[in-house]
């Protein structure tokens, strides 16, 4: 039990509970060493393959392969390790954001020490602009108001009286006071939840579909070259040649180069979408986005700008509606026809007047105005300066004699002013609930049926509405008389949506991805903000998690005060039911659902330590316009994976099926281990590391999300293969055998056929042909169609492979048959359009969708 004292703990005893209970700290997981790193860079099923064939190749004295296959490893392993330890110092840096010190009463006598110095029972000491840095017990209070939305998700700040508690994490905004702590570290609320994110969210799309890749083709590749080992050895081939062959072909047929193309177009991606400040914290996170077929977000600071800003006002004799944005003197006050100036005037004059807010300028040229104090309050000081009112002049033409701070019973704050002659004039602002009523008011019961009846239909737009009331008296009374005063009008507040992220839904929903709003804030608000944007229509259900019953997640897009532990299981449910969930917000209770979604996206300026740990990327320009980007850059990387497992696939199977039909046509060995070895080289290296750069196919973000159980073999991807692996076959058999009927030397004909018509293939998948968009695979393909002709008429490389130069007349017609590779691609795109990039149809024609 925590006994508060006034004299706070002495030095000693500070000393000892730090001891016992230690620092005040939130639960971090410790640093992962770089040898953990790795190895979870080698635990990759494809790279698994490789060290396999990396044996099998040290075995049997294939050096030069060995060599090869390890450089794609190590490369490979590197790019991963670099960036994730290149994203965790960015991360670092992102905590220095949070205030590190905290001002404490020891031995008497007021100090200041590093927050994971405070220890429970130490006495804090509040005042405007702190940040709260444990859970602790109100023993002093002066208008105290606290923003508790990092915690609970709701916009408008927390009255704090004694005995209340405070939360770790929060702000004070308003007042001043003390508070005696009662929990540090992990035993606070922010540590309760940062304990909720021990469970990771496991495999990402991309990793579970290349597990399935990585096991079938390891499985296919082996029995297929193992029947070429049978077979020759049938035929009569000597055992160690056989032996080799069926290595090369499992090399051949596994497309090493695929981890350095997965690799390549998230870190290109990464690196894109470090240039818009979105910071990505594993490679993997960006290819999830592309898969997401659920955007579940936050409220306050995420759709919103997390600053309240006063949008209408109401007076007797009219309405008005307020521009602009932020707490900048920036934006127009729009008359209707019937209201005065004067009413105007006097209203937001009031509202200058009986507030304890102020309104800072920015620092530098491209900062922004901020606010110091209640956050209701600094709206109100902007729009009466967007109507031309200074503060400062106002109160030295009106000072203030006395007040009668908000609190949370009386639900209004009250001012006396001196005005000229002696006299005295009070001003009272507060909920219309309890202003707009005798004896508070004195006005006809007609105006305060029209007041009530606009504050109610305001309040159901999702507005916080303010009454405010003055009374002139001919002296100057001791204390504030809330009674007989005269309605000035009403202020709407609103904390605004973002100005992008009406457009950033909208591109999901274009995209096919579901929109989901999960706040902690009232039904009422969190209705205003989610119609306003989009996110549902007119009359669609909110949920109110306070209440009973369990909700059809499959059908809900709104949902309202939901705690942490239901924004848990509402992500789980989703994820239960095959959806690929992403999840933006900024807040402490946040992290657990950014945890546990497929991605988490975190806001990096106003996003707490928490919010930030637990996600896989990070907004450092707090922008949702960013995610949406990210979105179509997963999609990009997706299909340059796809595009190379075509070219890669495609290729390694019309190299087993040339070795299985080949002898049947005479052809008794078709190629050497050597010769498929070099071919394997030239087209899975750098020609498909450069399929990865490709840009975004034109229309990504027309198309429906890929289905989440999808194989990346699926949508008709696989038939894709086999009927260009068949046109690449066909022609490598037709050119070996036509030249071994004629004389020719046809293995030589045959090698350089499948290598050209195989870089033709490489040539056909580009997104733009026939433009210079990503000139790294032209310059790839040139320089390995010229080693390619380097086999063929360079000794040495004669020697190496066992070929013979060719006739010019028969390199220019095997060259001319290679652009049928090309050929191919382009015309299968055409008569089989893929599945996964048909446009979204809309919602009123799907009745007619066959």
């Amino acid at each position: 039990m925590v006994i508060p004292t006034r004299s706070g703990l002495s030095c000693v005893e500070a000393a000892v509970r730090l001891e016992r209970d230690g620092p005040n700290l939130l639960p971090q997981k410790p640093p992962v060493p770089l040898w953990r790193r790795i190895a979870a860079q080698l635990r990759d099923p494809l790279i698994i393959v490789l060290l396999v064939a990396v044996a099998l190749t040290i075995a049997t004295g294939d050096w030069t392969d060995t060599a090869v296959i390890m450089l794609v490893i190590i490369v490979n392993t590197s790019v991963g390790v670099v960036q994730e330890v290149r994203a965790d110092r960015a991360i670092t840096a992102l905590s220095q954001l949070t205030a590190p010190r905290a001002r404490v009463i020891r031995d008497g006598s007021q100090t200041e020490i590093p927050a994971a110095d405070v220890v429970v029972g130490d006495l804090l000491v509040l005042a405007e602009g702190d940040i709260i840095v444990a859970d602790a017990t109100v023993v002093e209070s002066a208008a105290l108001l606290v923003d508790e939305s990092s915690l609970t998700g709701e916009s408008v700040p927390v009255d704090k009286t004694d005995d209340d508690p405070v939360s770790s994490g929060t702000i004070v905004v308003r007042g001043r006071g003390r508070a005696t702590v009662t929990a540090v570290g992990a035993a606070s609320a922010s540590g309760r939840i940062a304990t909720m994110m021990v469970k990771g969210a496991g495999l990402t799309p991309l990793q579970r579909r290349l597990v399935g890749v990585g096991r079938l083709l390891a499985g296919v590749a082996v029995a297929l070259s193992a029947l070429v080992l049978a077979l020759g050895l049938v035929r009569g081939q000597p055992v160690e040649l056989m032996v080799v062959t069926a290595i090369s072909l499992v090399v051949a047929a596994v497309p090493e180069s695929l981890p350095a193309v997965v690799t390549l177009s998230l870190a290109l991606g990464a690196r894109r979408m470090a240039a818009r400040n979105a910071l990505v914290r594993r490679l993997p996170a960006v290819e999830t986005l592309g898969a997401v077929t659920v955007l579940a977000t936050d409220k306050t600071g995420t759709l919103t700008e997390g600053r309240m800003v006063a949008q209408h006002l109401w007076t007797p004799t009219g309405e008005a509606t307020i521009t602009g944005s932020g707490y900048a003197p920036d934006g127009e006050i729009v008359r209707d026809g019937s209201l005065d100036g004067t009413s105007l005037t006097d209203l937001l004059a009031a509202t200058v007047l009986c507030n304890d807010a102020r309104l800072s300028p920015p620092q530098y040229p491209d900062g922004e105005w901020t606010a110091l104090g209640d956050p209701t309050e600094a709206a109100l000081l902007a729009a009466a300066a967007k109507l031309g009112l200074d503060r400062q002049q106002l109160q030295e033409r009106f000072p203030r004699v006395t007040e009668r701070p908000f609190d949370s019973e009386r639900k209004r704050m009250s001012t006396v002013l001196r005005l000229p002659g002696g006299h005295g004039r009070v001003i009272c602002k507060g909920a219309p609930d309890v202003l707009l009523r005798p004896p508070v008011l004195a006005d006809e019961p007609t105006l305060l049926a029209r007041a009530a009846e606009r504050a109610e239909q305001l309040a159901q737009a999702g507005y916080r509405v303010l009454a405010v009331a003055s009374r002139d008296l001919d002296t100057v009374p001791e204390t504030a008389p809330e009674s007989g005063l005269s309605l000035l009008g009403l202020v709407a507040i609103l904390d605004p949506p973002r100005p992008a992220a009406a457009a950033a839904i909208a591109a999901c929903k274009q995209a096919g991805i579901r929109p989901l709003l999960i706040t902690g804030d009232h039904p009422g608000t969190a209705r205003a903000i989610a119609t306003d944007l989009g996110i549902i229509a007119l009359g669609d259900p909110v949920v109110d998690l306070c209440d009973p019953g369990t909700p059809d997640h499959a059908e809900i897009s709104v949902y309202a005060r939901a705690t942490p532990g239901q924004k848990l299981d509402i992500i789980q449910d989703l994820r239960t039911r095959g959806e690929t969930l992403a999840m933006t917000g900024d807040g402490v209770n946040d992290g657990p659902a950014l945890r546990r979604a497929d991605i988490g996206v975190a806001m990096g300026k106003r996003g707490t330590e928490v919010a930030r740990q637990a996600a896989d990327l990070v907004l450092a320009d707090d922008n949702l316009d960013t995610v949406v980007a990210a979105v179509e850059e997963g999609r990009r990387v997706y299909a340059n994976i796809r595009r190379f497992l075509v070219y890669g696939l495609s290729g390694g199977a019309a190299e087993i099926a040339v070795m299985l039909l080949g002898p049947f046509a005479g052809l008794v060995l078709p190629l050497l281990p050597a010769q498929i070895l070099w071919i394997n080289l030239l087209t899975h290296g750098l020609p498909g590391v450069a399929l990865g750069g490709e840009p975004a196919v034109p229309g990504a973000m027309a198309s429906p999300p890929r289905p989440p159980s999808q194989s990346i073999l699926g949508a008709g991807l696989w038939q894709r293969i086999i009927r260009i692996a068949v046109v690449l076959t066909a022609v490598t058999l037709g050119v070996a055998i036509w030249a071994h009927q004629t004389g020719r030397p046809w293995q030589s004909m045959a090698f350089f056929a499948l290598g050209a018509i195989q870089l033709g293939v490489a040539l056909g998948s580009r997104t733009r042909p026939g433009t210079l968009a990503n000139p790294m695979l032209l310059f790839a393909v040139a320089g390995a169609l010229v080693l390619q002709l380097a086999g063929l008429y360079l000794p040495p490389l004669q020697e190496l492979l066992g070929t013979e130069p060719l006739a010019i007349g028969d390199l220019l017609i095997v060259t001319a048959l290679s652009v049928l590779g090309y050929a191919a691609v382009r015309l299968d795109r055409i008569l089989h359009p893929s599945r996964s990039r048909r446009p979204i149809q809309p919602p009123g024609n799907a009745a007619h969708t066959h």
